[in-house]
């Protein structure tokens, strides 16, 4: 099989600022950081503001004396600055003239620096968390927010939770020359092609889910599966887990789960064809429409385009 790795780290991935664990259970150190801090607004659609190519940050202690006991903390810039996170409506930057404008990480991500992608990932997965995570799944009681919001205690019993993780597989099937497998969901438009997908099952390795994922939603069995990297994936808090495997093109596709519609295999210069024409957010006519750049998916099908 043709050697075959990421080219680029995926964008959700990458280290922008220190996230500086040490402070969230250092509350003097990280409350003394707050009226110098800066502050990313997440607003309840998992959308912010950016300008200039980075995440809107304003002046944190416009948002009180100390940080609000639903904030965030997501670590600190290289001027030493700390940076949290709120749940609320969007504000302008303070200090700015450029335009700004809404994003909603699901739809794209290029126009972020690393700092920006790293932050707001991070941000978005948290407090996703704790949206959903305010009563106890032992006793069902109220909980409420420690460590800086990194997880949150049960005040009567001291039972602590941490946020939560959902591992996904996410696979290009190929047939190890120049052929692979794009399929389109159910619920997508037409034209909408990407890899294949699935939530790993408890007792379940990563490389038994790609095979059995693989199997339900189109029918191919695989072989040689490989691991290519990792993503998190903050809707509404997932983590991608990127591997390759070989398929045999001369067996039939079946779709037994229902989750997936319709899928073919495509040569690389069809898919290189349809990368040149943009993501499925662009308006074009391609047959092919595919994942934006925002997505480890996309990462891993212009890996393998790529190739010679």
């Amino acid at each position: 099989m043709t050697a075959f790795r990421l080219r680029n780290v995926p964008l959700l991935s990458r280290v922008g600022a220190d996230r500086a664990d040490t402070l969230r259970t250092d509350i003097d150190a990280a409350v003394a950081g707050w009226p110098d801090a800066l502050l990313l607004r997440v607003d309840r659609r998992n959308q912010v503001l950016i300008c200039d190519g980075r995440a809107v940050l304003n002046r944190a202690s416009a948002a009180g004396d100390a940080p609000p006991e639903n904030a965030v903390f997501l670590g600190k810039l290289d001027d030493g600055r700390h940076v949290w996170a709120l749940r609320s409506e969007l504000e302008p930057p303070e200090d700015s003239s450029a335009p700004t404008q809404v994003l909603d990480l699901r739809r794209t991500g290029d126009v972020f620096d690393d700092v920006s992608a790293q932050l707001v990932a991070t941000a978005t997965a948290l407090l996703n968390w704790h949206d959903n995570a305010r009563f106890s799944p032992v006793d069902g009681a109220p909980t409420t927010p420690i460590k800086s919001g990194w997880a949150r205690i049960n005040p009567v019993t001291g039972h602590e939770e941490f946020p939560r993780i959902d591992p996904a597989v996410i696979c290009l099937v190929h047939d190890g020359h120049d052929r692979a497998v794009l399929a389109r969901q159910t619920v997508w438009p037409p034209r909408l092609f990407s890899i294949l997908a699935g939530f790993v099952e408890a007792g379940e390795s990563f490389e038994t889910c790609v095979a059995r994922e693989i199997a339900e939603e189109i029918g191919l069995t695989v072989t040689d599966v490989e691991y290519l990297g990792s993503q998190p994936w903050p809707f509404p808090r997932s983590l991608m887990i990127g591997f390759h495997a070989l398929g045999d093109p001369e067996q039939p596709f079946a779709f037994n789960d229902g989750e997936i519609a319709e899928a073919a295999w495509f040569t690389r210069a069809e898919i290189r064809e349809a990368l040149a024409q943009g993501d499925w957010g662009s308006d074009n006519s391609s047959r092919l429409l595919l994942p934006g750049s925002i997505s480890i998916a996309r990462e891993i099908i212009e890996s393998w385009a790529a190739l010679d």
